[in-house]
């Protein structure tokens, strides 16, 4: 007889959550406090921006691109578009005019929904994408008399207003495209990578597991990760589907503000880049008692590795577990978690061996696979020596790029990820580094991330960043970039006497440099492209030429 072959379609998760838990609130954060809406009125409100998206002309595979914060009208153009069959293409706010004008155009996008105080980055764009039919702009306080040289543009609820509240939802096939989203690439234009229904769904459930981010309707989950970044790391899906309370920051996105908003609403599981958090325990560290953070119970933390000190901090502080995760736009982007205990066995291991598998980037989440390989793509032992690039598949790993397939990313089904790492007998996977990161002195490799770990648990050091730089003799040496913390005066050779407890002499940074703050990314990660191209552009040369390579 078999199974019903029901098509794995995200209309099938969405209205779930206002279906159970029809009064739970979305709460936006807005200049003067918080502006709140029930799961029922989000669904309602989301089936008439449908209807309101098909009689302006957009059907079933059409891209409806947002340039919008976290808040819930960023919620309803999910709902709405996924429930439609339409493509919503999240614009990263952060990108350079070049680039958001190129993915707009790439990805064909026919009507945008803006929040109101980023208008002014999007008219810059005015005449630039032709594709674009209508702008539909979302105000919130301080921003309802917005006014825009644009044509065809028009207020939000002026746009969904008097529509109907049910939309059918079409029957479509299960590999059809829900979301696209393009990848900050280091060199060239940005990658867009299409997402579908089959696979965010899968995602979706996966995410929810007790292992992994163990998501519960209970939770009051405050996602600071744009949603405008690989789908909100697909928490505004699971919550849609579970019906936990939503607390989204807009743009308020300083860390006092965001401590205040976790504390009033009760938050229960956060999720952030370690910048976020590293700002949360200064403010924190500051002033201990100024937040009531007793519901707090775990923070994901993903993007780039949180340092252990940061992750042991908030357990010996605050009670609270730091999941890491790792994945990739490519990887729709949940592809490894680690948490505290992952295994029956962990229960038994004392504290501090705990938090050494913590600061792993982790196991694979249940239905993808992963390897290393060497330069002649041959796997590698799974010693937690061996180190090379690691490959990944699976349901919800992408097989090749949107409208520009680059077939050396991707070969045999594996997903060529451009991380190097090693992978233990307990098959935790390791980051060693992104490849483009590792700096290469003498014929061997030195791993940037190891280093700033390790910098980052000095006392005096609130980040550290370590770049490659030219050398004639051994290619390339490290030099590190370090943001002093509060007063503490912390000098050269304490950071470098800091890094010889743990490192050889000839992996030890040639220079360090104090710096106020390190330039990141749009997704919130150090950006050492930049940190490189702004040490070559001021003509920076390493202060001498050890013969011996190092101090």
């Amino acid at each position: 007889m078999g199974m019903q072959r029901t098509p794995l379609l995200m209309s099938r998760l969405i209205d779930r959550g206002a279906a159970v838990a029809p009064e739970t609130e979305i709460v936006t954060a807005t200049e003067t406090g918080t502006r709140r809406q029930t799961f029922l009125e989000t669904r309602n409100r989301a089936h008439q921006l449908a209807h309101a998206l098909k009689d302006a002309g957009i059907g079933i595979g059409d891209r409806v691109g947002t340039f919008m914060w976290n808040g819930s009208r960023h919620l309803e153009a999910y709902h709405a578009t996924a429930g439609m069959g339409a493509v919503l293409h999240t614009l990263n706010l952060r990108l350079s005019d070049h680039d958001l004008e190129y993915i707009i155009n790439h990805g064909a996008d026919r009507l945008i929904i803006v929040d109101a105080d980023v208008l002014p980055l999007l008219e810059r764009l005015a005449g630039r994408i032709p594709s674009v039919e209508k702008i539909v702009v979302a105000t919130e306080d301080g921003f309802e008399n917005w006014s825009t040289s644009v044509a065809d543009a028009v207020e939000y609820e002026d746009f969904i207003v008097n529509r109907p509240r049910e939309f059918e939802w079409p029957e479509i096939d299960e590999n059809s495209p829900l979301g696209l989203c393009y990848t900050s690439g280091t060199t060239g234009n940005p990658k867009g990578v299409e997402y579908e229904h089959r696979a965010q769904y899968l995602h979706t459930l996966s995410i929810c597991m007790a292992d992994v981010m163990a998501l519960s309707a209970t939770d009051t989950i405050c996602g600071i990760v744009p949603m405008f970044h690989a789908m909100g790391w697909g928490i505004p899906w699971s919550a849609l589907m579970l019906g936990c309370k939503q607390v989204m920051p807009h743009r308020f996105m300083d860390p006092a503000r965001l401590l205040r908003l976790i504390a009033e609403e009760g938050v229960t599981i956060s999720a952030g880049v370690p910048t976020i958090w590293q700002g949360v325990q200064t403010v924190l560290e500051a002033d201990p008692d100024a937040y009531d953070l007793r519901r707090l119970s775990r923070v994901t933390c993903g993007g780039s590795a949180p340092p252990p000190s940061l992750i042991r901090w908030y357990w010996d502080t605050l009670g609270v577990e730091m999941i890491q995760g790792w994945g990739l736009t490519e990887t729709s982007p949940l592809a490894t978690v680690s948490r505290r205990l992952m295994k029956h066995a962990h229960r038994e291991l004392s504290i501090d061996a705990q938090f050494e598998n913590v600061a792993k980037a982790g196991q694979l989440i249940p239905g993808l696979e992963v390897e290393i390989v060497d330069e002649a793509f041959r796997p590698l032992p799974h010693d937690g020596e061996s180190s090379g690039e690691i490959l990944v598949r699976g349901p919800w790993v992408c097989s090749e790029y949107y409208r520009n397939p680059q077939p050396e990313r991707f070969r045999d089904d594996w997903l060529i990820t451009g991380d190097v790492g090693r992978i233990d007998p307990e098959e935790y996977l390791i980051i060693s580094d992104r490849s483009k990161d590792l700096v290469k002195s003498g014929g061997e490799w030195i791993s940037s991330v190891d280093l700033e770990n390790h910098l980052a648990a000095l006392d005096g050091v609130a980040q550290a960043c370590v770049v490659a730089q030219p050398h004639p003799k051994w290619d390339e040496r490290p030099v590190a970039l370090i943001v002093r913390a509060g007063d503490l005066d912390i000098g050269t050779e304490e950071i470098i006497a800091h890094c010889a407890t743990r490192f050889a002499k000839w992996q030890l940074p040639d220079d360090v440099l104090f710096v106020d703050s390190i330039p990141l990314t749009s997704t919130g990660k150090m950006d050492k492209k930049t940190v490189r191209a702004r040490l070559e552009e001021e003509g920076y040369r390493l202060p001498e030429l050890r013969e011996d390579g190092g101090w």
